[in-house]
């Protein structure tokens, strides 16, 4: 088995065993608490360690080492150079994104999603836009569109250009970045603040934005980038673009949506798209459903918006697993 499917404390629980007692104790004195406890736990339910996976393993961590004592030389560019001699392109790729996951794997980085959106966005929103975009890629997709929404709208088209293509960012980007966001957390109560970036993301933090911010920021970038606008739509997929599947994949959802969730976000939508459910429930699911949207009497619109977005999780789920099939449905609404 290749080692990129196993976690990071996998890896570790298998490298401190191959390198034995001595050695591990060293390297467990430069780690807190929280980390030997999940290593020691990995390394209690390990069994054998093959031989081939023992030396990819060593190989990596060897590759590793190398990658940060080039950068600490002479700087990224110089570490890809040597690196790509050595190692060819594509593994010299792979060391070096699993070098900016390590570093993004500090404390300032992993707090992030404690950290109060509106609150947070005063304090990064005169960094850098690669600061703010790699602040954004770290939050989950409600958090990470709230933070969006509230920055300056000259702002929001770059930061998300920057939060698509970070899969490309400079390990010292990265490291310069973790310093800033230090800080700042500190400001914001130091410890108690507590897919990353990619085009996806960037797709799933707009379909939780106000439908009308998100269509004014992905048409500055299709003046800018056509190709990227295009890329973030295909994967965008709202409430509404459920009436472009079809109905095998509406029992699909009927099967596994809770009746009160789908009565309140029906609630708010329009009868075409009640009816698509409806034509594939029985007539007595429909009389129930009809009978909880009107007890439901007044509700608020972020109450149906919620409801919604559980259902278009479901959708997701449903497509992750080959149930169904949503295509680049999403974009046809931002037509332009």
């Amino acid at each position: 088995m290749s080692i990129d499917r196993l976690s990071g404390a996998r890896k570790a629980a298998m490298l401190m065993v191959l390198i034995g007692d001595d050695a591990s104790s060293e390297v467990f004195k430069q780690m807190n608490e929280d980390e030997i406890t999940m290593i020691s736990k990995e390394i209690s339910s390990l069994r054998n360690v093959s031989p081939e996976t023992a030396d990819e393993l060593l190989e990596d961590f060897h590759n590793m080492s190398l990658a940060r004592e080039y950068i600490a030389v002479g700087g990224f560019d110089y570490a890809k150079k040597v690196l790509i001699k050595s190692l060819g392109p594509e593994s010299a790729r792979k060391v070096l994104d699993r070098l900016v996951k390590s570093l993004e794997s500090t404390p300032s980085f992993s707090n992030l999603e404690k950290a109060n959106p509106q609150q947070l966005s005063r304090y990064i929103q005169n960094e850098h836009p690669q600061t703010i975009a790699l602040v954004l890629a770290h939050l989950n997709p409600t958090q990470a569109s709230e933070l969006l929404t509230s920055l300056p709208e000259s702002l929001q088209s770059e930061v998300s250009m920057r939060m698509a293509s970070l899969e490309q960012i400079n390990p010292e980007v990265v490291k310069r970045i973790s310093n800033v966001l230090e800080h700042k957390l500190e400001a914001l109560g130091g410890g108690q603040v507590e897919e990353y970036g990619g085009v996806r993301a960037v797709a799933e933090m707009f379909n939780r934005m106000d439908r009308t911010a998100g269509r004014a920021v992905l048409e500055k970038i299709e003046v800018i980038d056509s190709d990227l606008a295009n890329a973030i739509r295909d994967l965008m997929f709202v409430f509404d673009d459920i009436l472009l599947l079809d109905d095998q994949a509406v029992i699909e959802i009927l099967k596994r949506a809770d009746k009160k969730t789908l009565a309140l976000a029906l609630k708010g939508t329009t009868e075409q798209l009640q009816q698509m459910f409806f034509r594939n429930m029985s007539q007595r699911a429909v009389e129930m459903m009809n009978e909880e949207m009107e007890y439901m009497g007044l509700v608020r619109v972020k109450d149906v918006k919620r409801a919604q977005n559980e259902i278009v999780e479901i959708v997701r789920q449903l497509e992750e697993e080959g149930v169904i099939s949503i295509g680049g449905s999403g974009g046809e609404e931002y037509v332009v």
